[in-house]
């Protein structure tokens, strides 16, 4: 969770029946961390051509920026449905989607997001903008996927980086608001043999202990939840250590009945702040459960 005092969960809404799931989850969200949830449409103007020197007519645009306030409006009673006593307030901002919603994400505690749009895309492709602003965003993003299971854990995966310390922060502060508990999952692929050859020609294979690298991957893992267990020590912990080739695979497999899945927005061998790490791509296109991607701070505006 977000230590933002007062700042409210954001979802954005664009008339799909993804962004309804969305509003959903965000307004379960938002009583859960007794936060207002802010409805938000992003509106662009259509270009419509007018001669220089004449009086404007009366614009279909106008008429599509009212069919927006009418769909803020239902989002917004949709969300009330959830529980009749959340604050919740709506409006129709103009610029592109990412745009806005980027805007957004600075004083927002959280960012609800579907996991496609009205953009037309493939079924096999996550929406743009979610992937834009999960890699962007200045708050957690939280993404409609899948179902989300009442009594399942909170699932986060673990690398050993700093960024995955703060997603793994997040994922206990999560559990232990949701009574839930924690599933920590790491990854680690057994090396290939290797060989090498010696002054007189002779070739030597290299000789690997996997009793001491999975030892190392323990550590790993142990150092990954040790502090914030002692932080948190109302949350039951389960680490998990999978000998596996695809990170992803696992965390998407694990993801199956939970009720939150938190991954980092990228962690070892990042390009970037701006890119979203494959792993949490990955995750992204497939997650059976809601998934929060957290970025790391120093990545953030604030």
């Amino acid at each position: 969770m977000t230590d933002r005092t007062g700042a409210p969960v954001v979802v954005g809404v664009d008339g799909s029946p993804s962004a309804l799931d969305a509003v959903r989850l965000a307004a379960r969200e938002a009583v859960l961390r007794h936060r207002p949830l802010r409805v938000v449409n992003a509106f662009l103007w259509p270009l419509v051509g007018t001669p220089l020197g004449m009086v404007a007519p009366v614009l279909p645009d106008v008429e599509l920026r009212q069919e927006a306030e009418k769909l803020v409006e239902e989002a917004v009673d949709e969300a009330r449905k959830v529980d009749a006593d959340l604050a919740v307030t709506g409006a129709v901002v103009d610029g592109g989607p990412v745009a806005v919603l980027l805007r957004e994400s600075r004083d927002a505690a959280l960012l609800v997001l579907g996991h496609r749009g009205l953009g037309g895309f493939a079924e096999l492709l996550v929406g743009s903008a979610a992937v834009q602003l999960s890699a962007r965003a200045d708050c957690p993003v939280l993404v409609a996927r899948g179902e989300a299971r009442a009594d399942g854990p909170v699932v986060v995966g673990v690398d050993g980086s700093a960024l995955s310390d703060e997603a793994v922060g997040f994922a206990f502060a999560e559990a232990a608001a949701r009574g839930a508990e924690l599933v920590v999952v790491h990854t680690w692929l057994y090396p290939q043999p290797v060989t090498y050859r010696e002054a007189f020609g002779d070739v030597v294979p290299l000789a690997y202990d996997p009793q001491e690298l999975r030892a190392d991957e323990q550590r790993v893992l142990a150092e990954a939840v040790a502090g914030w267990s002692e932080r948190y020590p109302e949350v039951t912990v389960r680490p998990k250590l999978v000998a596996a080739a695809t990170p992803a695979r696992v965390l998407v497999e694990e993801s199956v009945g939970a009720q939150l899945t938190v991954v980092g927005a990228h962690g070892r061998g990042s390009l970037g702040a701006l890119l979203l790490g494959s792993v949490s791509h990955a995750v992204l296109h497939h997650c059976h459960s809601p998934l929060a991607v957290v970025r790391h701070r120093g990545d953030r505006t604030h």
